[in-house]
């Protein structure tokens, strides 16, 4: 099994230890094998997103530098995918396009997301599954 994981599931893990985005990602370090998909555009957007000053004040203890390593972290754990096929513009949003070209090339299962409705089309035209955090979190524990 493989996925990518949205840049608005990392951007929210930090915020409830009890919330599925943070529950994943958790998951994610603990997982002997690699399953997590990223690509240089969506490790480069995670580092612009979690790094805006708005983003960076809900977060007084975390300096960037702290962020930074965060997101080697996240890479550290996760398949590095060269994107050799661009699907632009296939959805209405540029970035969620670059998410599914990592979810592509990497032939990824799913895309975990809490935007759903942006990947409309997604599984019926590639066979990639978008799933919120919760509802993969939850087909995790049943296994």
């Amino acid at each position: 099994m493989k996925f990518v994981i949205d840049t608005n599931v990392i951007l929210s893990a930090p915020y409830s230890k009890k919330g599925a985005s943070h529950l994943l990602l958790r998951w994610l370090f603990e997982q002997p094998q690699k399953m997590n998909i990223v690509s240089t555009p969506l490790v480069i957007e995670f580092e612009d997103v979690l790094t805006r000053p708005e983003h960076l004040q809900r977060y007084p203890t975390l300096s960037q530098q702290d962020i930074g390593w965060f997101i080697d972290d996240i890479c550290a754990v996760s398949w590095h995918q060269k994107i050799y096929y661009l699907w632009r513009p296939y959805l209405p949003d540029a970035k969620d396009d670059m998410v599914l070209e990592t979810a592509f090339n990497g032939q990824a299962d799913y895309i975990i997301t809490h935007n759903i409705r942006d990947f409309r089309g997604v599984a019926e035209s590639f066979s990639i599954q978008p799933i919120t955090p919760g509802d993969f979190w939850r087909l995790q524990q049943e296994k």
